[in-house]
């Protein structure tokens, strides 16, 4: 018989699928990694998994302990599992722009979710930065995560989704194209496979409001450059531990419109039902088009399920209200 011992032993492993249609005036191959077939339909399941094990090696957790963190969703989903899995109780903490179905898909898992204003600052006490780590602070027996700075959720990604790339693509793969949020993802993978590969490219994915590619470029921190957007997901107001600006050649940044759109388009033209970073990761791959040749073989992670957006990108009335359509 061949089964499972629990659902975090189904994280992983996920599959490569060409884009045709949605890809055509790309001139190379170009494939997708389908994170969303993880059992929390996200790559967060991995290093979220990752951080919880490595914690408990190091004595960081003890029985019965609770776990917090501030998370746009996905990572609070992939610690749900493991603390279900593990028997700890969970306080995720979100800023009110994550869509309602975070929200709902989170409670529906056990956890307890604290919704803090989006438009402060990340050091204000109302943030979900700042919430999370009071309490923290306040709780007896908690461990608070923060997958900002925690080695383990690059490290998770060097394991498993680099390697897992470079097997399936023999070896092949040229550029890697990942949202860039919390930095482990697109970090982790670029070690390995600029390991086996120094000259493969690594393009991250910024929005408008992020701070990410203007400090990549010019190393300067511009608070300027820092104002509210609607993508979920990708982009900071700080500059997490685990971006490691070394290992990426280029931030391209995409409208919250594009991502609306192309997220809308994955649905429609590939059959590929994925979140709002994967719309904005696809735009902007298009964006970059001219910098790509026919033989290139180009992987571009999309990190998450569109169920997470049924009531925005998805939903017609929320993209007029917001003029993208």
């Amino acid at each position: 018989m061949n089964y499972a011992q629990n659902i975090l032993d189904t994280i992983g492993n996920t599959p490569l699928v060409k884009l045709n249609a949605i890809a055509e005036q790309l001139p190379c191959l170009t494939l997708a990694k389908l994170e969303t077939f993880n059992p929390g339909n996200s790559v967060k399941d991995r290093m979220a998994l990752k951080m919880i094990e490595d914690a408990e090696q190091q004595g960081k957790i003890s029985k019965g302990a609770t776990i917090i963190e501030g998370t746009s969703g996905n990572t609070g989903m992939g610690l749900a599992l493991a603390c279900i899995v593990k028997g700890y109780k969970l306080i995720c903490t979100v800023s009110d722009k994550q869509s309602q179905e975070k929200i709902d898909i989170l409670r529906a898992v056990g956890a307890r979710v604290e919704v803090c204003p989006t438009n402060v600052a990340p050091d204000d006490p109302r943030s979900y930065y700042s919430v999370a780590k009071r309490l923290a602070k306040e709780i007896p027996n908690s461990f608070y995560v923060n997958q900002y700075d925690n080695p383990s959720n690059a490290l998770a990604h060097y394991e498993s989704t680099g390697p897992e790339i470079w097997e399936q693509t023999a070896g092949k793969i040229t550029h890697f194209v990942v949202g860039v949020g919390t930095g482990g993802t697109i970090s982790g993978v670029a070690k390995f496979l600029k390991e086996k590969n120094p000259s493969i490219k690594i393009w991250g994915i910024d929005t408008y409001g992020s701070v990410f590619k203007k400090y990549h470029e010019t190393g300067e921190f511009d608070q300027n450059e820092i104002y509210s957007y609607i993508t979920e997901g990708i982009g900071e107001d700080i500059l997490p531990e685990n971006v490691d600006f070394s290992l990426i050649d280029h931030f391209e940044k995409v409208t919250d419109k594009d991502a609306a759109l192309y997220t809308r388009h994955l649905a429609k033209k590939e059959g590929i039902f994925v979140g709002n970073s994967a719309g904005a990761a696809m735009a902007g791959l298009l964006q970059m088009k001219e910098a790509l040749s026919p033989s290139d073989v180009v992987v571009v992670l999309f990190h998450d399920h569109g169920s997470r957006y049924v009531g925005k990108m998805f939903n017609d009335q929320w993209m007029k209200k917001h003029k993208f359509l």
